[in-house]
């Protein structure tokens, strides 16, 4: 090979090896490049320019003259200094030939024909290498030999830096890098680029987010100006400061508030600064009866926030006496509370009289305590029963048994006003500072009985009267006789029982013919009304009631509908309601958790009390108080009972039986797979129950759903709601048409929702829903399907499918209750009866839907079934079409097939989500039934 230096077609040098010996035959020229450091390649590339002489433009060569020449190679550490020369330490890389080769007439016109070829070299391990190039007979001219490697460059790309990277040598793996977060951002999933093999960046995953205070700006994290901020990590812009607020330095997370502006601990740093409001308006107060009602105005400015509450503060002073005036929220009663109201109004009870209240309400929101000021205030005084009654001038005692003592005293004269009832307080003597016990009486006499014998008791006494409670008089010291005592009074006992028996028996005489001459009249008169009322509304109606079977009276059938409040309620003195604490929020106003008492002398019960917010107008009040009127009709022990209502003072109040367990939806969430199955059929016994009640009485609900079922602590199911029911007309064929309002999709009958008509059939349709919430444990009904979904796929003939561990027995009743046609619905009187046997023979309940072998008797015709052809058109009704192709590749192309599927083999198909998974494993359960009735039976469509 010789070194020669030619001119190109531009008469540019070019420096070339080269090598002709084409005339002798046998040729071996090496030529071998200096030593090459490999640096971080593992593959390298070899790119050769050369020119190659066509032998037939050369004479007599036609045995000897070559074509190609040969690339080798040799891996070495350092570079070697010896002189010999050793062919055998090479690795041949590859024979080159040209594409194109120069004649005799091409170096006459100076026309270079350059050849380029590249080869791949690798893998590489050692710190260096050496390129070898054997000319075998050919004439060549070697213009240039460039040697490299291919990397995936530096780059940005979502906010991360990668480096460098060499890929691998294997060219279908690629080589993954984490990217590290340029300054001012952080890892929202970590970053990650992955290095192909030509050198390019592939699928870029993660990214990086500008950290709070910064945004991204040209690949890059800013900070944000001053008057601006950034109070969250993320690739969002910087925000100018909300209202009240500023800041002053750049890279600011959270605005500043200005001088009398607070942002509390809840508020979000997006929110504007607010300050406290201002004191309530227009405080005034009403006293009646037995209870002061304070009521006032929201203030004329709430600060910029909507959390207002209010503190009700009571001072008493009495001039009279000279006393510094006292604090008095103890003394007294608040109904609601006295703190954190959240309506401008408050009752207060249990006040004395002869006193001068004073008070303050305060107006406060979530910044007031962050204010260095006190609470605005407004403030009231109010002296109660300036003409009230003065003390008691004498306490005196009768007589007294080993168990009870009897009192009385004169009646004080001096007052302006009657009094109501007098309060006897009494305790032991010796137990004074523990406890004390009370009783009432309407005469200035009393016979305090339950003392213990040859025990000291010490009596005071007060009086009430429409301005509130007077003092208590001094204290009385009288002490029960002994045991022994108890002779000698024995005959004027019995003389006294045995008058008061006489008496009691001859006034329950009395009293019961009474209420039968006076409830024979009044049912004659509601009777003759609801016969005239039918007879106007339909002409062509013949049916009477029979007498004795109670009917549903609609309360919009009244002119009046507090008629019919007062007529189905019955009125609660708001004194006797103790309201604890505040238990959820209705349509109308707060749900309270509180305490009832019935009767003086008695013990409180628990009680649940729905409460009017203020400022209703009146047709909100009607319709509040109209479902106590429909709920006052009711006498079930499924049906929740309604205690009273209040509506002669403020707020207005509805009370019903408090249960302890809330709704049944969430109820079965918490307990999931807690009960056997014969508890859950339990349940659904006493709802079906008190749905038999309602449907006997010719009342729609409309509104059926676990989460309008509420259980108590004895796991007793009773029906609640009854905002969304109607009445029906006496007539099998009658349905509620609405004029509008929300249908609760998931759980109404397809004629309800299609034509906007209810009966108890759609009820029954419901009913079933209902089961399958139970058995599924809360689940929600047709899972993630769109409302418009629900309705075109009952309407093509779909159904839910068994819960998992559902016994054949309930999931077949489930199925008669949701028959299109639907006078094929089970009455509910046959589902109770059904479910009765279910219980009286839980054997029946062993069949699970999973294993089916066969069906327990359900009440009604055959169950009508979805019929479906193929897998595709089956998982298109579960909407998992997606998984059409994992049903085929693992082989499960027929119906027969897919039903004995376990879930398991769903899992192993490829199905991962596990909501897919009981989703297609429940109706799978479904298509085994569907099998076993076209085999056996046929199908009913």
């Amino acid at each position: 090979w010789d070194a020669i230096t030619e001119m190109d077609e531009h008469n540019r040098p070019i420096h070339t090896f080269q090598v002709c010996h084409v005339m002798e035959p046998n040729q071996n020229n090496w030529l071998r490049s200096n030593w090459i450091f490999r640096q971080a390649a593992q593959k390298v590339y070899v790119e050769l320019r050369f020119t190659l002489r066509d032998c037939n433009s050369i004479p007599w060569v036609s045995g000897t003259c070559k074509e190609t020449f040969n690339l080798f190679y040799r891996e070495t550490d350092q570079m070697e200094h010896t002189v010999r020369f050793k062919p055998a330490q090479y690795t041949k890389i590859d024979t080159i030939a040209a594409d194109e080769s120069f004649t005799q007439m091409d170096l006459g016109d100076r026309i270079l024909k350059l050849n380029t070829e590249v080869r791949e070299v690798g893998p590489l391990g050692r710190k260096g290498f050496y390129l070898a190039f054997q000319d075998i007979g050919a004439c060549i001219a070697l213009v240039s030999v460039r040697v490299y490697y291919k990397k995936c460059p530096h780059t940005l790309r979502n906010l991360a830096s990668f480096p460098d990277t060499v890929p691998r040598v294997d060219s279908s793996s690629l080589v993954e890098v984490r990217g590290a977060c340029v300054e001012h951002a952080e890892e929202r999933d970590t970053p990650k680029l992955y290095c192909g093999a030509d050198g390019d960046w592939l699928v870029p995953l993660g990214r990086c987010i500008c950290s709070e205070g910064y945004e991204e700006i040209d690949g890059a994290c800013i900070a944000c100006l001053p008057g601006f901020y950034k109070a969250f990590a993320g690739n969002i812009k910087c925000s100018k400061c909300p209202l009240h607020s500023f800041s002053y330095g750049q890279g600011t997370a959270t605005c500043y508030c200005e001088k009398g502006f607070f942002r509390s601990e809840k508020d979000p740093p997006t929110m504007a600064c607010t300050r406290p409001p201002s004191a309530p308006r227009d405080l005034m107060y009403n006293l009646n009866d037995t209870c002061l009602i304070l009521e006032w105005s929201p203030p004329s400015d709430l600060g910029g926030r909507r959390d207002l509450t209010y503190n009700v503060l009571c001072k008493r002073c009495d001039p009279q006496s000279g006393e510094r005036c006292r604090r008095c929220e103890e003394e007294l009663r608040f109904l609601p509370r006295p703190l954190g109201l959240v309506h401008a109004a408050v009752t207060v009870v249990d006040f004395s009289a002869r006193a001068n209240y004073t008070f303050d309400v305060e107006s406060l929101n979530g910044v007031s305590q962050m204010s260095a000021f006190p609470p605005p205030v407004a403030t009231i005084t109010v002296s109660t029963d300036p003409g009230g009654p003065t003390l008691v001038a004498a306490l005196k005692k009768d007589w007294a048994s080993p168990y009870s003592i009897a009192l009385s005293w004169h009646e004080p004269d001096d007052g302006t006003l009657p009094i109501l009832d007098y309060e006897i307080k009494y305790f032991e003597k010796e137990h004074e500072q523990l406890s004390y016990s009370s009783t009432r009486t309407k005469a200035p006499s009393v016979i305090v009985t339950g003392l213990k014998p040859a025990t000291c008791y010490v009596f005071s006494l007060r009086t009430r009267t429409s301005f509130g409670h007077g003092s208590f008089s001094p204290k009385y010291d009288y002490e029960t006789t002994s045991d022994s005592s108890k002779i000698v009074s024995d005959q004027r006992q019995v003389l006294v029982i045995v008058t008061a028996a006489v008496g009691g028996f001859t006034l329950l005489v009395i009293l019961t013919l009474f209420f039968l001459i006076t409830g024979r009249c009044q049912w004659y008169m509601k009777a003759k009304m609801s016969s005239e009322k039918k007879r106007r509304s339909n002409c062509q109606s013949e049916h009477v009631p029979f007498p004795g079977i109670k009917t549903y009276v609609d309360p919009d059938t009244y002119e009046d509908p507090t008629q019919a409040v007062h007529e189905f309620t019955k009125e609660i003195d708001p004194c006797r309601i103790h309201i604890e604490r505040v238990i959820g929020a209705g349509e109308f106003g707060e749900v309270c958790g509180g305490r009832l008492r019935t009767s003086p002398g008695k013990k409180e019960i628990p009680v649940a009390i729905k409460t009017l917010k203020g400022g209703y107008v009146e047709r909100q009040r009607r319709d509040f108080l109209r479902e106590a009127s429909i709920m006052g009709q009711f006498d079930h022990a499924n049906i929740i009972r309604l205690e009273g209502v209040v509506t002669k003072s403020r707020p207005v109040m509805i009370v019903v039986e408090y249960m302890e367990n809330g709704s049944l939806d969430s109820f079965l969430r918490q307990h999931d797979s807690h009960f056997t199955v014969i508890q859950l059929v339990g349940l659904l016994r006493g709802i079906s129950s008190g749905m038999k009640y309602l449907s006997d009485m010719g009342y729609v609900h409309r509104d059926l759903a676990a989460r309008n079922i509420l259980v108590n602590s004895n796991l007793v199911c009773k029906v609640s709601d009854f905002g969304l029911s109607r009445v029906l007309e006496d007539d099998p064929e009658a349905a509620y048409t609405t004029t509008g309002g929300k249908i609760p999709i998931r759980w109404t009958a397809p004629e309800a929702i299609s034509y906007r008509k209810f009966s108890s059939a759609s009820d029954a349709w419901s009913y079933g829903i209902v089961m399958w919430e139970v058995m599924s444990y809360g689940e929600r009904p047709y899972w993630e399907m769109s409302n418009q979904d629900v309705i075109l796929s009952i309407e093509e003939g779909y159904r839910l499918p068994a819960p998992m561990g559902c016994p054949v027995a309930l999931h077949q009743l489930m199925l008669h209750c949701w028959q299109k046609e639907r006078n094929h619905r089970p009455k509910f009187v046959d589902v109770v009866s059904f479910l009765d046997k279910l219980i009286r023979n839980p054997g029946s309940l062993l069949p699970l839907v999973e294993d089916i072998e066969s069906s327990p008797e359900s009440p009604g015709e055959v169950m009508e079934y979805p019929m479906f052809i193929s897998i595709g058109d089956w998982l298109d009704s579960l909407k998992m079409s997606q998984y059409k192709s994992n049903f085929i590749t693992a082989g499960v192309c027929t119906l027969d097939s897919a039903a004995s599927m376990s879930i398991e083999d769903v899992r192993h198909i490829g199905v991962e989500l596990i909501g897919h998974q009981r989703r297609i494993a429940s109706s799978i359960q479904t298509l085994r039934l569907q099998l076993l009735h076209e085999h056996d039976q046929g199908f009913h469509v």
